[in-house]
């Protein structure tokens, strides 16, 4: 009798897979699943071999899989064409956070459950944010290759180093991690915290941001929200977002909302890349609009050789803060998510289906909504 099937696509390690055995999220160590899978009757089927559709090891295993596992670092790009080759196609995990590389409305079309990992990303990725700000505003990078290349330019990098004090600080975005950047920035005595989002913060959250900043800086009242994107990026210092790739998102940086934001301002991106138009924010950087654009995420992942984050710079060498997708995925994370996708596959072996509900992003033929969570909590 065959067994039903999962398929695992994971990023190779290599030689720091066997190394570091924390690294979880490589191929070699198959978010340590293996025993478990196995345990219960299913073949695991690992690969690296995602790309391209239609020839690749993914497009010959997808017809006979049951449970497809993949993560935002290294995605698979489960299209409504590779849904429509998945007759036996009943759940897609995402090991990590962010299910926009599964085609949602074709896994509705057919009763295909899509769930993540909400939550396992959240301090990893607000300290990338962080850390990637800094890198930025202190001109770290141009700065880094000068010491390592035996030059002593102070001048030339001290010409556009700032503080991040006293400067206006702007998320799109203040969910999980957004807020955490919030409240990680309030140490460093910003001049004020802006946010756009859908819905506004809680009392308590913002009652808590301005208390901190009155007891460390002095400042109350730190936190705004703005309800016109146009008008948040026109007066940001530095502009992080931190929102879902949705429709209304998708290519929400452009050449005409870059062109609002401050000239020498910066831009972080620790979400999606799709939410920027690439050759736009590009072009920023280079002509020195934006001073500097950095965050770890791409599209499409991997990111092709000649993909123009890869190489812009401004007219002093600086302003380019990009780093492979590893925001999420410290070791620390990769624990987290592992636990995660493993206990997703202990309900589902279990035909439980108690999934936590923040986990889950479609079910039942349907996009995840607030009645799932009320629906497992009785």
């Amino acid at each position: 009798m065959t067994k039903p099937k999962v398929l695992l696509v994971l990023y190779e390690g290599g030689h720091h897979a066997k190394e570091q055995p924390k690294l979880l999220g490589a191929i070699e160590n198959e978010l340590g699943l293996r025993k478990f899978i196995e345990d219960h009757g299913y073949e695991l089927v690992s690969t690296i071999d995602k790309d391209p559709e239609p020839h690749s090891k993914v497009d010959q295993e997808l017809p006979d899989a049951e449970i497809v596992i993949s993560t935002p670092f290294f995605p698979l790009y489960l299209t409504r064409t590779r849904i429509a080759k998945s007759p036996n196609l009943k759940i897609a995990i995402t090991a990590g956070v962010g299910s926009d590389h599964v085609d949602l409305d074709a896994a509705n079309e057919r009763n295909i459950s899509v769930l993540e990992v909400t939550g396992s990303n959240v301090q990893s990725v607000a300290e990338h944010a962080m850390m990637t700000i800094l890198t930025l505003v202190r001109n770290f990078v141009p700065a880094h290759d000068y010491a390592v290349n035996g030059k002593w330019d102070i001048a030339a990098i001290a010409r556009d180093e700032y503080d991040l004090e006293d400067k206006v600080i702007a998320t799109v975005g203040a969910g999980r991690i957004g807020y955490r950047i919030l409240e990680r920035l309030i140490a460093f005595n910003p001049k004020k915290l802006l946010y756009y989002d859908y819905q506004e913060l809680p009392a308590d959250a913002i009652k808590k941001l301005n208390e901190a900043s009155k007891l460390f800086n002095g400042v109350d009242n730190i936190v705004e929200r703005v309800e016109n994107l146009e008008d948040m990026v026109s007066q940001a210092d530095i502009v992080t977002i931190n929102c879902p790739l949705h429709d209304n998102s998708r290519g929400l940086f452009n050449k005409d909302l870059i062109a609002k934001m401050k000239k020498g301002s910066y831009l972080v991106n620790t979400a999606r890349g799709a939410i920027c138009v690439e050759q736009d924010v590009a072009d920023a950087v280079n002509s020195g609009h934006l001073a500097g654009y950095g965050g770890d995420v791409w599209y499409p992942q991997p990111a092709p050789k000649d993909h123009p984050w890869r190489s812009m710079k401004n007219a002093n060498g600086g302003g380019n803060a990009m780093t492979p997708h590893i925001s999420g995925t410290s070791l620390d994370a990769q624990a987290r998510y592992a636990a995660g996708v493993k206990q997703i596959l202990t309900e589902y072996f279990n035909k439980t289906y108690k999934y936590r509900p923040q986990d889950v992003i479609c079910i039942d033929g349907d996009y995840a909504t607030k009645a799932y969570g009320q629906r497992e909590k009785k």
